[in-house]
């Protein structure tokens, strides 16, 4: 993994630790923190200060595919392909919870504004929405018949976007999961990720097709 100096364009700092692929990372909001997960089935905590490894989260018994941080917390949550998604303490490294329920990988992970909930999608297309202080599931959307790869909210918390491998953007409400507010055609390939701007107006979404686009 690698930390890049946008201004002098060069490279500052390679991390070497993880043994296998690194498959996402996540800065920390106080931004001197990154997490990153890899095919080695560890999530590792890195202090950009003195560029060292803090810790090494370890329980996951498959590749950890997506990270994301519990805003304004030192959680990081892990979606992994033993299909759970935990909730860690990045201060002591242990998991404090485990969602259980979907049944197969699990690809990307993501939380709301508030931190109360928590989005996982899956290869077998399917989006599940976790209560994160009663450790329960809230609903789930059948997205497609093929692997959904990325999930996001917006910053209300009241959409969710998922991308998937049948080359479609669809959005939903938090508020009724069974219908689709919008979907996005275009790729002529899997969606790989996507991403609201910061002021909630515009949706990026990226491909293998190698192509990205910005929906408004």
């Amino acid at each position: 993994m690698k930390i890049w100096d946008f201004a002098g364009a060069a490279c500052a700092h390679t991390f070497s630790d993880h043994t296998q692929a690194v498959w996402d990372c996540a800065f920390h909001h106080t931004g001197d923190f990154l997490a990153s997960c890899s095919m080695d089935h560890t999530t590792r905590l890195w202090d950009l200060s003195s560029l060292r490894c803090r810790q090494t989260l370890r329980g996951h018994v498959d590749s950890v595919n997506a990270c994301a941080w519990q805003p304004f917390s030192n959680n990081i949550c892990t979606a992994s392909g033993d299909k759970t998604v935990s909730i860690w303490d990045a201060r002591s490294a242990l998991c404090v919870q485990t969602f259980y329920g979907h049944t197969n990988a699990c690809n990307g992970v993501a939380c709301n504004a508030r931190g109360d909930v928590v989005a996982s999608c899956d290869a077998d297309g399917v989006v599940k929405l976790w209560d994160v202080r009663t450790v329960t599931e809230i609903g789930t959307i059948h997205v497609s018949t093929h692997p959904v790869n990325k999930v996001c909210f917006d910053r209300s918390g009241t959409r969710i976007v998922c991308a998937g491998d049948d080359g479609l953007v669809h959005g939903y409400s938090t508020d009724d999961l069974s219908s689709v507010l919008w979907s996005g055609r275009g790729h002529e390939d899997a969606v790989q990720g996507v991403c609201f701007d910061p002021a909630d107006t515009l949706l990026v979404s990226t491909s293998t097709d190698c192509t990205f686009r910005i929906w408004s």
